[in-house]
């Protein structure tokens, strides 16, 4: 069934790139009036067949591909005078508004009023018809659309003899025996022509070589590349190659399709055989595609090297009973795709043939007899799949239920622990459904189950390749894990496997091309239609105009800003502003170049301006503050502030916070506001000085002289001092333990308070050393009154035994 789809997607690109040429095409073709009569023939008479019913579905999809040809044609022809009619609009509205009644209008400008509606009505009228064709087309179309899905549901519902019932099986059992006496019957009639022998012996050096490599290709092919594989893992170090040796693995499963392919050219060649066993033959080659594709996904998904990391973390033992089932799988899909495309659209002819030889007005019964050979033949297929269906999805649920409990891949586990779910209960369901009857509805469950595991196990493998390619071009290993790239192309080809998914499931391309169509004219909102092609323009200028903000800002930033007078912070303001005007200049060319009119959502705005005001209210004065911080510029990055009780560095300041770093490096935000209303202290935005004081005590009967002058000199020492003013040492006064003095000095830079503070310690401590002059400590005098009663009150203790008795005079 892969093979099918593969087909069916290239119908869909073509479908698709056909679509994106009709358009302008049809539009530049005027419409007639004869056209609309052959419209109203064509759609009366399909009308008639749709309430009949009576058509099979190939005939009702030639005629709804009819109507969707009609209706892209209307479609095109409502954007016809498009500028005559905004032209004439104008000009009405050019006129003025229409007067009231009792009122009276200037007979030139009444007589011009009538002439442009006129016209306007005059433009307007192609439009009109070509809108209401669209929509009868559009109306038909749903209607055949329906009675298909009537269809569908019919088929999916009908209830086929039972493959339990031993009473079908002659049947199928006859119709291989007719199959095979046909078969037989048209190849011993070749063998027999002299022409077909003498063909056969003229290209029987080719056939033979043909022959031996088609079977050396699908024996050994496979296992020839897998080495080649192996090797390449384990012989090369070169950055990329597990992508190369991923690629080169592609030939396990190219190398034994193109032995099939030679396998069928020989036979072809041989001439010995009809055209009922070499369309046999000729399905082989989609055959071995279908078994060798699936048994390369599933070395992928579940490797047989230890040393290779799996998708889901499976050991080895489940990845080699991963391997088993999923090529079951492969060789079951394969069976009933040849089954679908050979046998069973043999089987009427078959069986019809068998029916005539016996009596002619036996429809009904070959019809009967047909479903029951179909149940007996497709219903073993069916549980034959269901059972590898069934033990996968419990290895694939086992697995990922002991990953779902958290980490990175949860969510990944939580998915796979669904999806294999639903293949469990879809392994139970369809074959039942099938031996009781409902063979097309177990179809209909069970092999898009298992295209869509081939499906999700492909884009995994895909997005791998993606991965590898990333960490090649990257040069990172570490980014196949965490890089964002992996991620967005994994979600890329996910989105580019969703139309696939839905024709595994029963879409139609129709359907897929009416979606398409409909995504790219756009959706409206709030009167105003927004389209992909709005999109990307929207997207392309904003990226383009951002691109040169970036760029005026960088080229301010490193060329001219620094050859001014400006400080860094007046720098970093002018940045800062010209990226907001970038930004809001960048999305209003947008939206114009788009041609979104914003006008449509000035209702929608009014509505939320309510709420934005009350809601949003301290985010705007954040907002305003942040504007005014950039261009007054009271508090400049680089600047040592205090705010409340955060002290420390400002670091960046954005439209909403300032971002402070604090001397014991963690990062405070403040909101704009706070420094706008509130307090704050700057010490270093207009200039690097400050003052420095440090305190000082000596003890009682130093020689207040001569600390003032050490004091001095120790102050006056310091590189960092300002020597004018002079540092000023100054008595304070007299403390409980000390004479207390201060050291107050201005410094250059403010920022090495603490280093002078500290150094000026040191040489306070050395220098008061050499000058005999001392640092007083805290001392205390006790003094204990009632010392008799206390004494008393000790002896007592000691007579009583709980103090042990003094040794010698007590000293009390």
């Amino acid at each position: 069934m892969i093979a099918p789809l593969l087909r069916r997607l290239l119908l869909v690109l073509v479908l698709l790139a056909a679509l994106g040429q009709a358009g302008p095409v049809a539009a530049q073709d005027a419409l007639k009036a004869d056209d609309y009569k052959t419209f109203d023939t064509t759609v009366s008479q399909i009308e008639d067949v749709v309430v009949k019913a009576q058509v099979d579905d190939e005939r009702l999809s030639n005629m709804r591909a009819e109507m969707v040809k009609w209706r892209s044609t209307f479609s095109a022809a409502q954007g016809s005078n498009a500028d005559q009619i905004a032209t004439a609009k104008n000009q009405i509205a050019a006129l003025g508004p229409v007067p009231a009644e009792g009122q009276t209008e200037d007979a030139m400008i009444a007589k011009r009023r009538v002439e442009l509606s006129a016209e306007l009505a005059k433009l307007q009228a192609p439009v009109l018809t070509a809108t209401e064709a669209t929509t009868r087309a559009d109306s038909t179309i749903a209607s055949i659309d329906k009675l298909i899905r009537e269809r569908h549901a019919d088929k999916l519902l009908r209830l086929s003899p039972s493959a339990l019932n031993p009473v079908n099986w002659p049947t199928a059992v006859s119709m291989f025996r007719w199959m095979g006496q046909w078969i037989w019957d048209e190849t011993r009639w070749r063998f027999t022509r002299p022409m077909n022998v003498d063909q056969l012996r003229d290209n029987a050096p080719l056939i033979v070589v043909l022959v031996l490599a088609a079977l050396l290709l699908l024996v050994r092919g496979g296992r020839w590349m897998r080495r080649l594989t192996t090797w390449l893992l384990s012989k090369t170090q070169m950055r990329g190659r597990n992508l190369i040796s991923g690629i080169v693995s592609l030939g396990q499963v190219a190398v034994p399709v193109a032995g099939a392919v030679l396998l069928y050219m020989a036979l072809e060649r041989a001439s010995l055989f009809g055209p009922i066993i070499l369309s046999l033959f000729s399905a082989l080659p989609a055959v071995v595609l279908v078994i060798f594709l699936t048994r390369w996904l599933a070395h992928h998904i579940f490797p047989a090297d230890p040393e290779q990391e799996s998708a889901i973390g499976l050991g080895l033992e489940d990845r080699a009973e991963g391997r088993l089932q999923a090529v079951l799988l492969g060789v079951s899909v394969a069976l009933y795709d040849l089954m679908a495309t050979w046998i069973v659209p043999r089987a009427a002819n078959f069986l019809g043939g068998a029916a005539s030889n016996i009596a002619a007005d036996r429809a009904q019964q070959v019809a009967q007899a047909t479903d029951a050979a179909i149940s007996v033949i497709v219903v073993p297929l069916q549980v034959f799949a269901a059972v590898a269906l069934y033990r996968l999805g419990q290895i694939l649920r086992r697995q990922s239920a002991a990953g779902r409990s958290g980490g990175e891949g949860a969510f990944r586990f939580e998915l796979i622990y669904w999806v294999s779910s639903a293949a469990i209960a879809i392994a139970v369901v369809a074959p039942a459904l099938g031996l009781i009857g409902y063979v097309s509805a177990a179809n209909a469950l069970i092999w898009p189950a298992i295209n869509t595991l081939s499906l999700f196990a492909m884009v995994v493998v895909v997005q791998g390749f993606f991965a590898e390619l990333y960490v090649t071009v990257a040069r990172t290993p570490e980014a196949r894990h965490d890089g964002l790239m992996p991620i967005i192309a994994g979600l890329v080809i996910t989105c580019a496997a969703l139309p696939l998914l839905a024709l595994i499931w029963g879409a139609r391309v129709v359907d897929l091309v009416d979606l398409w169509t409909s995504f790219r004219s756009g959706v409206s909102l709030g009167g105003v239609r927004i389209s992909p092609t709005n999109f990307i323009v929207l997207v392309a200028v904003f990226g383009v105009s951002y691109a040169v903000t970036r760029l005026v800002q960088g080229g301010l930033k490193s060329s001219i800003l620094p050859r001014t007078s400006l400080d860094q912070g007046g720098r970093n303001a002018i940045v800062s502003g010209v990226g907001y005007a970038g930004v809001f200049l960048s999305a209003l060319l947008a939206i114009t170049a788009a041609g979104i009119d914003l006008s449509g959502f000035a209702l929608v705005a009014s509505a939320l301006s309510i709420g934005i005001g009350f809601g949003l209210q301290t985010i705007v004065s954040n907002f305003v503050s942040g504007v005014i911080l950039l261009v007054e510029r009271p508090v400049s990055e680089g600047d040592w502030i205090e705010v409340g009780t955060t002290s420390g560095i400002v670091k960046s300041i954005s439209v909403r916070s300032t971002r402070i770093q604090t001397f014991d490096r963690s990062d405070v935000i403040v909101p704009n506001s706070d420094l706008i209303s509130g307090a704050v202290t700057n010490f270093t935005r207009f200039n690097m000085s400050g003052r420095l004081i440090v305190p000082v005590g000596v003890a009682f009967g130093s020689d207040t002289r001569r600390v003032d002058q050490v004091l001095r000199e120790i102050a006056e020492a310091q590189p960092l001092v300002v020597l004018n003013p002079p540092p000023v040492i100054a008595l304070i006064g007299f403390g409980a333990d000390s004479i207390n003095f201060e050291i107050r000095m201005i410094l250059r830079d403010v920022n090495f308070s603490l280093e002078v503070r500290s150094e000026i310690n040191h040489e306070i401590v050395r220098c008061f050393a050499e000058n005999k002059i001392e640092i007083p400590f805290t001392q205390q005098d006790i003094h204990l009154r009632n010392v008799d009663e206390l004494a008393a009150a000790l002896r007592e203790l000691q007579k009583i035994g709980i103090l042990p008795p003094a040794q010698g005079k007590p000293d009390v």
